[in-house]
């Protein structure tokens, strides 16, 4: 069975308190936040205030996900608003290990994001000291894109440098993630599904997170 961290990126952020609520009473697992600065990604998202506000609303895992440049100057801010999960991108970090080490001595989860065009060998070395890997299925910085098929090879190779660790690291999948394709997905390897347009802009957003939690 999946864990499923709906992206409040396609929330409606006028009737937030609504949406967090609905999450709070449905089956999702954890809540996803996209934090995004215009520069690293070509798209300005919210800050540790939004996830501050989230976070006061549910006991749930707050998963939230950097899509920033120098992240690490703000890992004590979103450590304050109330992050569980901190995931940086293997790409905006020069010194990873030395950044998921903060993290992880400020009392949260790390993670590691990895885009597309990465080759996932370049994740063999910090497997070992995160606790999930979020796997980009479509390019960083905007909601509602098609599932990149070449992922699926993708998520089969990193589950396999996984496995022959003998890790516990899970996979977390981000980015096209839909009723008709998570059974796939997670065929391949995966462990949480990550899903915003899929869930928020749904006629039933609750069944929709149980159909994926059943994936």
């Amino acid at each position: 069975m999946a864990l499923v961290a709906p992206s409040l990126l396609a929330a409606n952020f006028l009737r937030l308190e609504d949406e967090c609520k609905m999450l709070n009473e449905s089956e999702a697992d954890w809540f996803h936040l996209d934090i995004m600065d215009g520069v690293f990604v070509p798209n300005i998202s919210f800050g540790p205030m939004i996830v501050e506000f989230v976070r006061k609303t549910t006991k749930k895992p707050c998963d939230v996900h950097l899509m920033i440049i120098e992240p690490w100057k703000y890992f004590e801010a979103f450590k304050k608003a109330g992050a569980d999960h901190l995931i940086v991108h293997i790409e905006a970090c020069p010194v990873l290990k030395k950044n998921i080490e903060q993290i992880r001595s400020l009392g949260m989860k790390p993670a590691v994001a990895i885009s597309p065009d990465t080759p996932i060998s370049d994740l063999n070395d910090i497997l070992p000291f995160v606790h999930h890997v979020c796997f980009m299925s479509v390019y960083p910085g905007y909601g509602g894109q098609q599932f990149i098929p070449k992922s699926y090879d993708r998520i089969k190779q990193l589950r396999k440098m996984i496995d022959e660790k003998k890790l516990e690291t899970l996979i977390e999948i981000d980015g096209g993630v839909t009723v008709e394709n998570s059974s796939s997905v997670m065929a391949a390897g995966a462990d949480v599904l990550i899903a915003g347009v899929t869930v928020f802009k749904s006629a039933d957003p609750r069944a929709t997170i149980t159909q994926l939690k059943n994936s």
